[in-house]
């Protein structure tokens, strides 16, 4: 109470509060999370990638439209007259001219007189075919393995549909060979057509072509399962 008292009762001033000096925040530790602005060494890198990526971009699409463009120049030189055709029609031109040559080629190597791998029985009707005082010409082409009782069991299929070898084209290359007949039929007996002619000469030729070295007497023991398999790979 004695010391309140006197402090009341005095008129001594009071000592003015303390204020931080200024030089106390700039002490402060700076603030964290802020970044810093990139420099200019890093921005200009970025930049140099993405102008390489575009530069290396655009040249690959170049190499791409001039290796497109050789090709189709290189098809035009195929199809006449396909300087002003667009792209569409000139593939169509190529690939209904390549069909083309597929079949030429298919027909080239079926009037060949090389034999080939495979068997194969052809029955046509000649260019002179006709009905009449000079009978029925058919042509029949065979391309099978060779063998010694090929011949006889050929003639003896003619000799069963009573028709005449007129001519005969025989090539004999590595174990294989093709015959091509030319064939007529002179008798009068008109009850067999030509195309029902034709049918049964192409079953008997597949029939023959079947056999593997067997006897002309094992032929038509064989004939009824091996015309159902060689008459499908003649057709």
């Amino acid at each position: 109470m004695r010391n309140s008292y006197v402090c009341e009762g005095s008129n001594r001033a009071q000592p003015p509060p303390l204020i931080p000096k200024a030089s106390s925040f700039s002490s402060a530790p700076p603030l964290l999370g802020l970044h810093h602005p990139p420099s200019s060494s890093s921005s200009s890198s970025t930049e140099a990638r993405t102008a390489e990526a575009l530069r290396v971009h655009s040249l690959a699409e170049k190499r791409r439209r001039e290796r497109i463009n050789t090709h189709l120049s290189t098809l035009r030189q195929m199809i006449p007259n396909a300087n002003k055709m667009d792209k569409a029609s000139l593939l169509t031109q190529v690939i209904q001219h390549l069909r083309e040559l597929k079949q030429k080629a298919m027909d080239v190597s079926m009037n060949s007189a090389v034999p080939s791998e495979v068997n194969h029985v052809r029955v046509e009707s000649s260019s002179s075919s006709s009905v009449g005082e000079e009978g029925i010409q058919i042509k029949a082409t065979l391309c099978c393995d060779d063998r010694p009782e090929l011949f006889s069991d050929l003639l003896r299929a003619f000799r069963s549909l009573r028709l005449t070898v007129l001519r005969a084209e025989l090539t004999s290359v590595g174990g294989r060979t093709q015959n091509v007949f030319t064939l007529c039929k002179k008798d009068g007996n008109r009850s067999m057509g030509v195309s029902s002619l034709m049918e049964s000469l192409k079953q008997l030729l597949a029939r023959v072509a079947c056999e593997e070295g067997n006897r002309p007497s094992d032929l038509a023991a064989k004939g009824q399962r091996c015309t159902r398999l060689s008459a499908k790979r003649g057709r």
